[in-house]
C-alpha cells in the first residue's frame, strides 16, 4: 500500500510534524529523506531494506559514494543530497558551539567533538582551543594518520596554542576501530602534551577519545 493511503498520523512526514522527529524510527526518518520508494515498495519499505543491508543508520550515512550508490533505490543524486544534509548538520553544531559564551559543561564539548570526529575512516587528532573563560577560540584538526594511529607532535600543538593565544584546550582524537577505550599510547601523549603546554601556561582540560556512537573523557577517568 502506498504511504498516501496510510492513516494520516502514521505517515512519516505527518507524524514528524505532529509528534516531532524523535518520535520516528530510523526507517521513518530515512523514508522522509528518500521521499519516494521503488516499484512495488513504499519509501518506508525501501528504508527498512536499506537499514538491513547496511546494518544500521550510521553505516548507511557513513558509506562511501560507490557503496552508497550501488544500493537499489539510491544513486548520485541521493548521495549528493545526503552529503549536503550531513554537512549542514556539522556546520549547525559548529556554529552553535561557537555562539556559546562559555563552555558550561564538558558535555557540550564532548558532543561537538564526537560529531566532528566519529565518521573518519582514519585516525584524526584535533584540538579545541579556549580562552581563559573557556570560550571557544577555534577547532583545528592537526594530525591525520592511518586506521590505527596518528603521529602527534607536541611542538606543533604548542605552536598552535600560542598562535591562538589560548589559555586552555581540549584534546581529541578518534578510534576508527570503534572502541573508545584510551590506549597506553593515548595516555603517554596526553602526559607529554600536558607537560609541554604547562611550560607556556596552557592547561589541558580533557582528552576526548571518540569512537562510533560513543566517546570517553580521559579527564572524567582521572587520566588528565
Amino acid at each position: 500500500m502506498a504511504i498516501n493511503n496510510w492513516p494520516r498520523d502514521e505517515r512519516p512526514r505527518e507524524k514528524l510534524l505532529l509528534r516531532g522527529p524523535a518520535a520516528l524510527s530510523d526507517a521513518e526518518l530515512l523514508a522522509i529523506f528518500l521521499r519516494t520508494g521503488v516499484p512495488g515498495k513504499s519509501a518506508v519499505a525501501l528504508a527498512r531494506d536499506l537499514l538491513c543491508e547496511f546494518g544500521n543508520l550510521r553505516a548507511l550515512l557513513g558509506a562511501d559514494r560507490r557503496r552508497f550508490c550501488a544500493s537499489h533505490g539510491l544513486g548520485n543524486a541521493k548521495y549528493a543530497q545526503l552529503q549536503a544534509v550531513l554537512e549542514m548538520a556539522r556546520r549547525h553544531q559548529r556554529e552553535t558551539l561557537a555562539r556559546q559564551d562559555t563552555l558550561t559543561s564538558p558535555a557540550q564539548a564532548q558532543a561537538y567533538l564526537q560529531a566532528r570526529l566519529s565518521d573518519y575512516p582514519q585516525e584524526v587528532f584535533a584540538c579545541l582551543f579556549l580562552d581563559n573563560r573557556h570560550r571557544v577560540i577555534e577547532y583545528e584538526e592537526l594530525f591525520r594518520g592511518t586506521i590505527d594511529g596518528a603521529s602527534v607532535h607536541p611542538r606543533e600543538v604548542v605552536r598552535r596554542a600560542l598562535h591562538h593565544n589560548a589559555a586552555a584546550l581540549i584534546l581529541a582524537h578518534n578510534h576508527p576501530s570503534g572502541i573508545a577505550e584510551p590506549s597506553e599510547a593515548d595516555r603517554r601523549i596526553t602526559r607529554r602534551l600536558g607537560d609541554a603546554l604547562a611550560l607556556v601556561d596552557v592547561r589541558v582540560l580533557d582528552h576526548v577519545v571518540v569512537a562510533a556512537g560513543t566517546f570517553i573523557s580521559m579527564a572524567e577517568h582521572g587520566l588528565v
